[in-house]
């Protein structure tokens, strides 16, 4: 019985010992930092902090380290330095410093600081710090979260929450999905029915669980898929909701001090029906119609024909680069369906005079006239999915030749869709990419469809390609049939903390194991919080 005793005793202290240097040799931070030299000792904050750097800094370090772990300001404190320094040449980059006495903390950029604080709160426990030196910069410099708000509106309050969790992970644009067939969620003081009439829909499908559809697949991922936009069950409730443009000035300035830039989503020349709900002429067939409320790709398409039409976009951009500071406006450009096109004298007369051979040529011509509006007049860039190309990627396209007139090379192209010899299209032409495959990167997904593990395993750059062909990468949360606050909560967390890290961490510095492990506390403040997770995404 001794000898058994003391076995158990020798296996718990070699285990105690595992578990140690295993610790000393990991911090709980995510995304992990790409250079740390960990110390033996600790830096006690239980009797304070002084701040030294700029107000808004200091206002940020004082409030967070109060608010979350009970560290007060106090002059006689650990000091904690926030310096600048040039020769730091990614602005997003640090160089942390924490030793028994002091903390200093190194960038070039307030970008910079914030986010060398954001690591600084990740590290504390029991008001302590371990001694260690950081030097840190992200892999990526577009790290983007996108909500779709037209399907479903969910207001400041929403948008904010979203904008501190994507802060404490480091990442910096927030992809804002405003307008689209289901709902136009922006102000336009020149075109007030946009929102009048384009805001609100009267019911919204609804799930039918019992709904038996023809032709079932056995994938029960794509058979959900099939009984969702084939339910003919609607709330029969009244759907509505718009920013006006002091809600945008004080979501974007909250965003500015979490070092995010936010980029509006204006779509065009698909996803057109709430606008031409508001104003029928901007529409192909010139009809009236309604804001629709059953969900899906509609055939409703913006007429590139028109002068008065292009002259709309021109006002609605320019009112909206206004409002947004961010040297770029998503224009979206995915999913055109072509029929009404073809079924258009117009148009047919407008591909004559302008020598286009196919409905793709006419989506290209359209998208080089807006990009050299935004670029000349704006003084912008346009983003948009991997249709502005006028690539095929889907059936409604491939019977229409193949595309003659060339994208702007200034566009940035959103790849999401379709074959991925689009990625390698794109990036053979030189076009900047932002890599958001839909199969690895939509949050609506469920977690059978995309678990953690295979958010965390996406390949942001091709095999064979230089990572500076790639800008980064966007992971996107699609509300068709997510309406509140905790579905939007189960969808996001913990994914996003994956996208997070793939954003920052160098390829070589990443480890899923250890990001699991470094996920719990994280989960831990979620929980805290009471947000609603999926409780078996976590092993």
């Amino acid at each position: 019985m001794m000898k058994h005793k003391i076995k158990l005793l020798v296996f718990f202290y070699f285990c105690s010992i595992l578990w140690v240097f295993g610790a000393k040799d990991r911090l709980n931070i995510i995304p992990y930092p790409n250079k740390v030299q960990i110390y033996e000792g600790f830096c006690d904050l239980s009797k304070g902090v002084n701040v030294v750097g700029g107000e808004l800094i200091k206002k940020q370090t004082y409030s967070s380290l109060e608010h979350d772990f009970g560290i007060l300001q106090n002059k006689s404190g650990i000091k904690l330095s926030f310096l600048i320094s040039p020769e730091i040449t990614n602005k997003e980059g640090y160089v942390l410093n924490i030793d028994y006495n002091a903390i200093n903390i190194k960038a070039s950029s307030k970008e910079g600081h914030f986010y060398a604080l954001q690591t600084l709160k990740q590290l504390v426990s029991n008001k302590k710090l371990p001694r260690v030196e950081i030097i840190d910069e992200p892999r990526f410099s577009w790290r983007s979260f996108m909500l779709d708000e037209a399907r479903y509106f969910h207001g400041k309050k929403v948008v904010k929450n979203l904008l501190d969790e994507m802060a404490a992970l480091k990442m910096n644009t927030f992809h804002w999905h405003l307008t689209d067939d289901a709902g136009w969620r922006i102000d336009i003081k020149k075109y007030p029915l946009l929102t009048k009439i384009g805001a609100k829909r009267d019911s919204t499908q609804i799930e039918d669980p019992t709904l038996q559809v023809p032709g079932e697949t056995g994938d029960p991922a794509y058979d959900e898929f099939l009984r969702r936009y084939q339910s003919n069950k609607f709330d029969g409730k009244l759907h509505q909701g718009y920013y006006s443009h002091s809600d945008i000035k004080e979501i974007v300035a909250y965003a500015r001090d979490r070092g995010i830039q936010i980029i509006p989503e204006i779509s065009m020349p698909g996803h057109a029906s709430a606008a031409i709900a508001a104003y029928p002429w901007l529409g192909t067939l010139d009809q009236k119609i309604k804001v629709p409320t059953r969900f899906g790709v509609m055939e409703n398409v913006f007429d590139p024909s028109s002068k008065k039409t292009i002259q709309f976009f021109k006002d609605v951009l320019a009112e909206v680069s206004s409002l947004f500071p961010a040297p770029y406006i998503h224009i979206g450009g995915d999913e055109v369906k072509h029929n009404q096109w073809k079924a258009s004298e117009n148009i047919t007369k407008y591909m004559t005079e302008n020598n286009l051979k196919n409905y793709k040529d006419v989506q290209v011509k359209f998208t080089n006239e807006i990009s050299d509006y935004v670029e000349k007049e704006l003084g912008k860039s346009i983003i948009g999915w991997s249709e502005i190309l006028g690539v095929d990627t889907h059936v409604w396209q491939k019977d229409t030749g193949k595309v003659t007139q060339q994208l702007s090379k200034n566009a940035i192209v959103q790849f999401w869709s379709g074959n991925k010899d689009i990625l390698k299209y794109a990036l053979d032409n030189n076009y900047k990419v932002v890599n958001s495959y839909h199969e690895d990167t939509y949050l609506n997904y469920s977690y059978d469809q995309l678990p953690l593990k295979k958010s965390y395993s996406l390949q942001v750059v091709p095999q064979g390609y230089e990572r500076s062909s790639v800008i980064g990468l966007g992971c996107q949360l699609w509300t068709e049939w997510i309406s509140d606050m905790a579905a939007i909560q189960y969808h996001i967390f913990p994914r996003i903390a994956a996208y997070a890290e793939l954003g920052w961490t160098k390829e070589e510095y990443r480890s899923y194991d250890r990001f699991l492990l470094n996920l719990k506390p994280l989960v831990n403040k979620w929980k805290e919080k009471g947000y609603n997770l999926p409780e078996n995404e976590f092993n």
